[in-house]
């Protein structure tokens, strides 16, 4: 398979494990461009990428947009803050007067979840969903499995636990289905009250201890609390939170093995994991941020419609 089965990228659920294969290859061969002298490749010279941004973000923007660049696209930088959506304008309407310059793939994100798929019916464009809401973070789940294929060689047989705020979290849905589509096991942990209902039909593991998540799995992905989304309290108090599921070091250097460390960011130091365990020779962290520019360059490139050598 050398083209992706989809025209845009709106979540995890619509790619088959062979697109997923597919982007994963393709990203390490751009890691590999970007550890050249020259990082600048001509892929994308005559075509045109638009970021719409209706949320503040700085990491996952600035990694598209070097992505972008990376591949000689033309790049339009968009925030709602700035725009005529501040006046009223509609989603369609914003996006259709961008389609007027000639746009040929769009990255959003966006407050709602479903936005993304609710364009990719109405625009005559590629859309990149790049987080809507608290539902789907396509990329970061790639980049998060490229990361551990990186470390391990293979995702399939490995045991993943992603530790936090799962109800609010679009990296922890992406994650779960990136995951189990490669082959390995899941395992959510948290407070009850900040694990969604329907958390069961997932087919992940459950658990509300912090030690017997992290005795059991490989790799721990570690969510911060998503406080801008929470609307009531999940939990009594922050100090309690870090006391039942923050990761410090003495915490990880009593398990009895060892464990990779993984983070989305951005890091709450001190809450979900102390600085000395995010700087640790056990996490990858710093690796996902880098192998997130060679990702979105994958997804990018194959959308555009280049087939994978």
């Amino acid at each position: 398979m050398t083209t992706l089965s989809t025209k845009h990228l709106l979540g995890i659920k619509d790619l088959k494990l062979d697109d997923i294969r597919l982007i994963l290859s393709t990203a390490a061969n751009f890691k590999e461009v970007l550890s050249r002298p020259i990082k600048k490749v001509p892929s994308l010279r005559d075509v045109t990428i638009a970021n719409l941004f209706f949320e503040n973000s700085t990491r996952t923007r600035l990694s598209f947009e070097l992505a972008e660049r990376r591949l000689s696209a033309d790049v339009i930088n968009f925030t709602a803050s700035s725009s005529s959506v501040s006046k009223g304008e509609t989603l369609i309407d914003t996006v259709n007067n961008i389609l007027a310059m000639k746009v040929d793939i769009i990255v959003m994100r966006h407050p709602n979840a479903g936005a993304a798929e609710f364009l990719s019916r109405y625009v005559n464009a590629q859309i990149v969903n790049a987080g809507d809401g608290p539902h789907e973070h396509p990329t970061q789940a790639l980049l998060d499995a490229f990361s551990i294929q990186e470390k391990f060689g293979d995702v399939k047989g490995l045991k993943v636990a992603i530790v936090g705020d799962i109800l609010h979290s679009r990296v922890a849905l992406s994650n779960i289905l990136c995951l189990q589509k490669l082959g390995a096991e899941v395992m959510v942990c948290g407070p009850s009250t900040l694990l969604p209902k329907h958390i069961n039909s997932l087919g992940v593991k459950v658990s509300n201890n912090l030690r017997e998540a992290l005795e059991w799995c490989d790799v721990a992905n570690m969510l911060r609390i998503q406080l801008e989304r929470q609307d009531i309290r999940y939990f009594p108090s922050l100090r309690e939170y870090i006391q039942l599921f923050g990761l410090n070091m003495e915490i990880l250097s009593s398990l009895s093995k060892k464990i990779t460390i993984m983070h989305p960011g951005p890091i709450n130091r001190g809450v979900e994991i102390t600085s000395e365990v995010a700087d640790s020779d056990q996490s990858i962290i710093l690796s996902q941020v880098e192998n997130g520019v060679a990702v979105r360059m994958a997804v990018l490139y194959l959308l555009a419609g280049r087939t994978a050598e």
